[in-house]
């Protein structure tokens, strides 16, 4: 059965991209367009997949390059662990890019998921999580100042605020998540240094104490092709039970 053209094209990218070792640079968009018989811009929407996947990185007047099978963090959802505590059981070697730590006030919608007022003062902490060269994924954690003070951070951190808070003693037990894909935007992309509209995923959570207290409201945006989510779910018999009655 003939595989439709864009399904060709990826095919073919595919090979090309798997022929070449890591670090090699692909001709130009117009060259490899032409080569492939296909117009520049159905090859950037076949290229936008394998960059998603860290097979390729695209570098802003530098041309596109080629990764490598890229390193996989995988994970399931049941607990909640820092993405440094992922990388390290796999043997991954991920460490936090720059750090932005901010002082900010609580604004209607985050007032009311961090259950504090309007105005309130809170913190908010912003990094890129890099694996090997590249950053894989963008972490904005935004917590109460009664709950984290800037200063805290300036030693003794490691890029993960959850990591911070359980060493620190806190008495965190639940965490409620959301996970959407979605188009990045114009800073996310810059911060993840790919381009605006990739495809990335994108866990929105609140993270709760043991008293019912949430400390924590967070934004992580994740490079899909380095990060592999699974989820364990146990299964219910919803059926009514059928009874067979003899006489």
């Amino acid at each position: 059965m003939p595989h439709f053209p864009f399904q060709r094209l990826q095919t073919d990218l595919a090979a090309l991209i798997d022929s070449l070792p890591a670090g090699t640079r692909l001709p130009s968009e117009p060259d490899l367009a032409a080569d492939l018989g296909v117009s520049r811009a159905t090859l950037r929407e076949a290229m936008r997949t394998f960059e998603a996947q860290g097979l390729i990185r695209r570098r802003q007047g530098a041309g596109t390059y080629v990764v490598g099978k890229p390193p996989v963090i995988e994970s399931g959802l049941e607990v909640l662990e820092s993405m440094l505590t992922m990388a390290r059981r796999t043997g991954l070697n991920v460490g936090p890019g720059p750090v932005t730590i901010e002082k900010i006030v609580a604004d209607v919608e985050t007032a009311r998921l961090l259950e504090v007022a309007e105005g309130d003062p809170l913190v908010r902490v912003s990094r890129t999580m890099r694996a090997e060269t590249r950053p894989v994924a963008y972490l904005i954690d935004t917590l109460p100042e009664d709950v984290l003070q800037p200063e805290e951070l300036t030693h003794r951190f490691n890029g993960s605020v959850l990591d911070y808070l359980l060493q620190r003693g806190d008495p965190l037990v639940t965490s409620r998540a959301e996970i959407t894909a979605i188009n990045a935007t114009a800073d996310v992309a810059k911060m993840l240094e790919i381009q605006r509209g990739d495809v990335l995923l994108k866990l929105t959570a609140l993270l709760y104490t043991a008293s019912g207290q949430v400390v924590d409201f967070s934004h992580s945006y994740f490079v899909p092709g380095y990060f592999k989510f699974h989820i364990v779910r146990r299964v219910v018999n919803s059926s009514p039970s059928l009874l067979v009655g003899h006489s």
